[in-house]
């Protein structure tokens, strides 16, 4: 497994580049660690895109059929990377968690395995190895590392990867809040709203192992708003760096926080899929 870059970015702040991997985001290490523990001769899921994307990737590599299930309304950018790795891709249900939903029903009516998104142990650890490159090319130790939270499952990777050292900060989008719900409730909540354009976060059902393991490998949820998430990409464009609103997160909360990090302060740059209309509709946002 080749390493993903560390990038200098500013002062004292750093960029884990997940998303110069050839699916443009990180959710391959996952799909390939679960498929390898697995071994299932057809696997299915559901996802926004990227999840998807990857398990297709992996599945293909490993020579299992996949079969993957999107929300109506995906991105087109993740859907077609879906498909270019070979997979069946179905559409169902108006947001990932009914998209999930019709995809374990699928599922289990044949007994072919369903891969949770953010449930299956060998997705955190294969998420583990993202910490571990941080540590080792990293000058020295960081003061904190910075990390989108969605699901749970890269943040819980990640945080269990460069141990209890730095702060280790996750970020949750207000409009898709279960996550920051769950963790202040300490149980696995539902939210009645996941309306972010940060489709990677875009999460209102939270995973019951997740909600369990994310305070042992993250120390602080920050909540951005869209306004923040679109400001991040804007920043990022800037930079001369294209990313999907979900890898904006992390330097949305480095800008909303201003200074409260102990550097040097790393932040995961997760993925780089969004449509381009969309990309032009978050970037006047942040102009106005």
């Amino acid at each position: 497994m080749t390493p993903t870059p560390l990038e200098r970015f500013a002062d004292g702040v750093w960029l884990k580049r997940e998303d110069v991997h050839e699916l443009g985001a990180f959710k391959w290490r996952g799909a390939e660690a679960v498929l390898d523990a697995r071994r299932p001769d057809v696997v299915v899921t559901a996802s926004t895109g990227n999840h998807g994307a990857a398990t297709a990737w992996a599945a293909k590599r490993a020579g299992v059929r996949a079969v993957v299930f999107v929300p109506e309304g995906a991105s087109a950018t993740k859907t077609a990377l879906i498909e270019a790795n070979g997979a069946e891709l179905r559409q169902a249900g108006a947001d990932v968690d009914e998209a999930k939903e019709a995809a374990r029903e699928f599922a289990d009516r044949r007994r072919w395995f369903f891969f949770e998104d953010g449930a299956e142990p060998a997705q955190f650890e294969g998420y583990e190895a993202i910490g571990r490159e941080i540590l080792e090319q990293l000058e020295r130790a960081p003061g904190t590392v910075v990390i989108p939270v969605g699901n749970g499952a890269l943040a819980i990777g990640v945080g269990r990867g460069v141990g209890a050292g730095p702060l280790r900060v996750g970020v949750v989008p207000a409009a898709a809040p279960v996550m920051w719900e769950s963790w202040e409730a300490g149980a696995a909540l539902v939210s009645g709203s996941a309306a972010t354009f940060a489709d990677g976060l875009a999460v209102r059902v939270a995973i019951p192992v997740a909600v369990e393991e994310l305070p042992r490998s993250v120390d602080r949820l920050v909540l951005v708003t869209e306004r923040e998430l679109a400001e991040g990409v804007a920043a990022y464009r800037d930079a001369g760096i294209r990313v999907e609103g979900a890898a904006a997160a992390p330097l949305a909360a480095l800008q909303k926080l201003c200074g409260e990090l102990p550097a040097p302060v790393v932040l995961i740059v997760t993925g780089r899929n969004i449509d381009d209309d969309l990309y032009a509709r978050v970037l006047a946002t942040a102009a106005n």
